[in-house]
């Protein structure tokens, strides 16, 4: 069943061309809390960018799942992945979440068609424009 998935699905975790190219070339540089890989190779091409970085997510492929100091690194912002590195997140740093839109923990503010409670009444003031 693994091996279908990695055949014909590219949102569950690596695709067999992912896999073939992260034993090949990858180097490991580190993991996550959330399970997630992150691999470095070399680029073949001079005046490109010094080397390739990607990431093996655990589970579903989902890029907000990135943690902000790995977010950092994968984007060629910093040098050194935050395993070797000294990432501190800053006091008023909140944990990080991954994007929880289309999920059942999504955010649904009060009055909407899917959130707690019932929607306001249209107040007595306001009146709809009609075409004439």
């Amino acid at each position: 069943m693994k091996l279908l998935k990695q055949i014909f699905t590219w949102w569950n975790g690596e695709t067999i061309g992912t896999r073939f190219w992260t034993w090949r070339k990858g180097e490991f540089v580190g993991d996550d809390e959330f399970g997630n890989r992150y691999f470095r190779a070399p680029s073949s091409i001079p005046a490109s960018i010094r080397e390739h970085r990607w990431v093996v997510y655990n589970g579903y492929a989902e890029a907000s799942a990135i943690p902000p100091g790995w977010h950092g690194w994968m984007h060629h912002k910093i040098d050194t992945p935050p395993v070797k590195g000294s990432y501190k997140p800053r006091e008023w740093q909140l944990p990080h979440q991954p994007n929880l839109t289309g999920t059942a923990q999504a955010y649904r503010p009060p009055g909407s068609i899917v959130g707690p409670g019932k929607p306001k009444p249209v107040a007595a003031d306001y009146q709809a424009w009609i075409p004439e």
